[in-house]
């Protein structure tokens, strides 16, 4: 039996099945291990873990709740959110924003990999080249959020870093769009989401690209990025202190277990906590050659596990509520039995979103794909029923998503 159990609740004997901490390149070797000696509780204590999971079956028991009990309580708060929060009307569906936010990723991506490339040469941050781009994803978010932050799932591995930095961008001027922040503090909040790693420029390669989990000394060099980064702002002619403060903070962590500071609670600014919020998001749904991404809906139950301790639990909340329980791309089970691909936030609400039909389980057969809002649902129409796994169905969602059915 899975349980999760505090960290001071932990003892010699007990198994480890999962740290819980999923956005960190701790330095342990194995995601799973018996706990076997007092140095392993004290490397436990020191990763900045607060509760994990342990296999009963392999190792001694605790008191604690079973997994089970957990993502139950979790979907029902989840739920709860998704009740009391009204999506807005887009100004343009997802079929009309595609190719505008396709040619906004590249001209992005481009960007981004041109800047932190010419840090890594040695060369000055052109901010003036960052700042035009921003202002596009801004314009597209406004017309269509969903469907420019769906794209951004889509990453190369050799190329995360710079794909990453346009992710954080485009969910945080998701997330300030939502929070009602001005145009300007929404323009230098994407600027700092595009500059927030760019620390990583001054870190060797064969430890930025390692595809196996850091060793300690390996670890504490990745750390550095973010004192690296803020030094490389804070030399740069016309960064403001948003942009800094994003880069400075995105690693801080709630209860202070972060780094570089230790900063806790409202110690750290509002766009420091809402950073680390969607720098968590992208990094644990993003794959990455030592893990596969999860889907966004198991995503956002693990940033709500973690809200509170990790994450600040009101700004996880609003994170949610600002791109949907299924967000686009998601692929979900409907009442009727047929599995759908989300494309876009429908108008009643989270729960009811406009979703591209694909798969018929009934009749074990694929769907001509046709789009269908489920805010009829509200008057018995289909509505959905739980989240899937693409892998499990061997279903793409980003085949439908990005597929122009007028063609």
């Amino acid at each position: 039996m899975i349980k999760k159990v505090k960290k001071e609740e932990l003892k010699v004997g007990m198994f480890i099945h999962d740290l819980n901490c999923g956005w960190l390149d701790h330095s342990f070797f194995r995601r799973r291990f018996m706990v076997k000696s007092e140095g392993d509780l004290k490397k436990i204590h020191e990763s900045g873990t607060v509760e994990v999971y342990i296999d009963t079956e392999k190792g001694i028991d605790a008191v604690g709740p079973t997994r089970e009990e957990v993502q139950e309580e979790i979907r029902e708060r989840l739920l709860e959110v998704a009740e009391h929060t009204h999506a807005e009307r887009e100004q343009t569906t997802h079929r009309q924003e595609l190719e505008v936010a396709k040619k906004i990723q590249s001209e992005a991506t481009q960007v981004i990999t041109n800047v932190l490339s010419d840090i890594r040469l040695g060369k000055q941050i052109e901010v003036e080249r960052v700042s035009p781009v921003v202002g596009q994803i801004t314009e597209s978010i406004l017309r269509n959020q969903g469907t420019l932050v769906s794209l951004c799932r889509i990453k190369e591995r050799d190329t995360y870093t710079f794909q990453h930095s346009v992710s954080v961008c485009t969910l945080l001027v998701t997330f300030c769009r939502y929070m009602g922040m001005s145009r300007e503090v929404i323009q230098e909040a994407g600027i700092g989401g595009m500059l927030h790693d760019i620390g990583k420029m001054r870190v060797p390669d064969n430890i930025l690209n390692k595809p196996g989990k850091l060793t300690d000394v390996e670890f504490d060099i990745m750390k550095s990025h973010v004192t690296l980064g803020v030094d490389i702002l804070k030399a740069t002619p016309g960064v403001s202190t948003t942009v800094m403060q994003i880069s400075g903070e995105h690693h801080e962590r709630y209860e202070g277990s972060g780094y570089p500071s230790k900063r806790k609670a409202q110690e750290i600014s509002q766009l420091g906590r809402m950073a680390a919020i969607v720098d968590v998001y992208d990094a644990i749904t993003s794959n990455r050659c030592y893990h596969t991404g999860m889907e966004p809906s198991v995503a956002l139950q693990k940033l709500f596990e973690w809200s509170g301790h990790h994450l600040d639990e009101e700004l996880v909340q609003h994170f949610i509520q600002a791109i949907g329980i299924y967000p686009v791309g998601s692929l979900v089970r409907l009442e009727s039995n047929r599995l759908a691909v989300v494309v876009q936030q429908g108008t009643a609400g989270l729960l009811y979103p406009v979703v591209r039909l694909v798969y018929d389980i009934k009749k074990n057969s694929r769907l001509k794909p046709t789009d269908e809002d489920l805010s009829k649902a509200e008057s018995g129409g289909d509505h959905i029923v739980s989240a899937e796994s693409p892998e499990n169905w061997k279903v793409n969602p980003f085949d439908y998503l990005t597929l122009d059915l007028q063609k």
